[in-house]
């Protein structure tokens, strides 16, 4: 399709306004992370870097970065399986309410996250209480994993789609059993739908607020540390360096999915352009 001059600068200019919309607020706070006063005010006046060492030292930052780091590995394992697991009941078998499956899976991260938090608080306390469990990293990764599920599912069910049944057929009649077929003919299809998977799951786990609220009980991960800091005046200079990191954190895995997600695109292309007559 051949686009007109205008409409060319007009999509040009709407990109750099939507650019602009989402981005500079998080330049602001970059920036704000290298201001050397401790009252922010702008145009910034000062710049320096003591303020992250000031926060790599700080003790409680790093308890709270520990902690966002163990439970977004844990809430990420989860979904891994149980997302793979449900992914390939629903891609390879017909049965009855297998659309409810698709549904149900998808549902958690489409509800209001205030509202999941007091499903899980309640069920906590009031189910799980009696029986000695109680708030801690278990629960805020059960927590985020029923959201980090959503990811992992939708990137491997679309491969899976993709993907031939017959493959697992032709295994199957070559006498391979299901834990062989899976090893040796699924996984190599899916391994890279399941890494972009996990890398968005890690990335929604470690930045996540709400629900972490209800299910940490009196810890606090690296976000909850942060709304709880920003109260302190003197505290904010740390607070906009953290901030930084969980930006930073936060694209990494983010823009390695998307890599892996647009390479295996390309390549199933190139394969498709190659097979045709």
């Amino acid at each position: 399709m051949t686009e007109s001059r205008i409409t060319r600068l007009l999509l040009r200019l709407g990109t750099a306004a939507t650019l602009v919309f989402i981005y500079v607020p998080l330049a602001v706070v970059g920036l704000y992370a290298f201001n050397e006063n401790v009252t922010q005010k702008w145009p910034i006046e000062n710049y320096s870097t003591k303020w992250f060492s000031v926060a790599f030292q700080d003790e409680k930052v790093r308890e709270a970065l520990q902690l966002s780091l163990l439970a977004g590995l844990g809430a990420t394992a989860i979904a891994l399986v149980l997302g793979t697991l449900a992914s390939m009941a629903v891609a390879r078998y017909r049965f009855f309410g297998r659309e409810v499956i698709t549904f149900a899976v998808i549902l958690p991260i489409a509800l209001p996250g205030i509202v999941t938090g007091l499903a899980l608080q309640a069920t906590i306390v009031d189910v799980l209480g009696p029986l000695g469990f109680s708030f801690g990293l278990s629960t805020i990764i059960i927590g985020h994993a029923t959201f980090c599920v959503v990811v992992v599912y939708n990137n491997v069910i679309a491969r899976m789609r993709r993907t031939a049944g017959s493959l697992d057929e032709a295994s199957a009649d070559l006498g391979a059993d299901s834990w062989q077929t899976f090893r040796y003919v699924m996984l190599p299809q899916m391994r890279t739908a399941l890494l972009a998977g996990g890398l968005l799951a890690f990335a929604l786990s470690f930045d996540e607020v709400v629900v972490t609220i209800f299910t940490s009980g009196a810890q606090q991960t690296l976000p909850i540390w942060i709304f709880a800091t920003l109260s302190r005046p003197a505290e904010l200079p740390i607070v906009n360096v953290v901030a930084l990191f969980v930006i930073i954190v936060s694209v990494i895995p983010v823009w390695f999915a998307q890599k892996l997600a647009g390479g295996n695109e390309g390549d199933t292309a190139k394969t498709m352009a190659v097979a045709e007559p």
